[in-house]
């Protein structure tokens, strides 16, 4: 229980005003609250899971460079596109992508690299357990995220979606920069 509790508060703290809770408010402000609640947690339990089984062997295989290099260029992408999508118009409505995919695939790829995966493995590795580290890390995620989504969906009614998409927009381009920047010149 100590290894689900310590690994559930560590996450919660480390995932205030983190990327993936910011990517979590501007995904609720497009797509119902549950599709993005059902798209984190899948997200979380696959990446979370890596984490606490490979996580430690992770750098035999492929260098963490590597994957902190092909996230931060993901979010300068999924910046890009959200512009992009704010050009279409109605069109962009009409978007061949599920959201529930859309919200999984881009959480997993923005959780690569990221302090809480770094935490997840080392929780993992204080405890030398998986299943509670695991499911407290997961647990973690969602309540911090869900509060994502909260704020998400009160900015929405009080700023218009041009306004939003836009502010999304910087925001990955700016994390994207960011890890970047950092893969690269650190």
């Amino acid at each position: 229980m100590t290894a689900f509790l310590t690994a559930c508060a560590f996450v919660i703290l480390a995932e205030m005003g983190d990327k993936t809770q910011l990517l979590a408010m501007a995904f609720a402000a497009k797509y119902p609250w549950k599709t993005v609640m059902a798209g984190v947690f899948i997200a979380t339990l696959a990446n979370h899971f890596l984490a606490v089984v490979v996580g430690a062997y992770l750098n035999e295989f492929l260098p963490l460079h590597y994957i902190q290099i092909a996230a931060a260029a993901s979010f300068i992408l999924f910046g890009l596109w959200t512009i992009r999508g704010d050009t279409l118009g109605d069109e962009a409505e009409k978007s061949h992508y599920n959201p529930f995919w859309t919200v999984v695939i881009a959480f997993f790829l923005a959780e690569m690299g990221d302090k809480t995966q770094f935490a997840t493995i080392a929780l993992a590795a204080q405890f030398a357990t998986i299943l509670p580290v695991w499911m407290g890390t997961t647990t973690g995620m969602m309540i911090a995220d869900g509060l994502g989504i909260i704020v998400g969906i009160v900015l929405q009614k009080r700023i218009p979606e041009k306004t939003m998409k836009w502010i999304a927009a910087v925001i990955f381009i700016a994390f994207g920069v960011i890890g970047l920047y950092d893969a690269l010149v650190v």
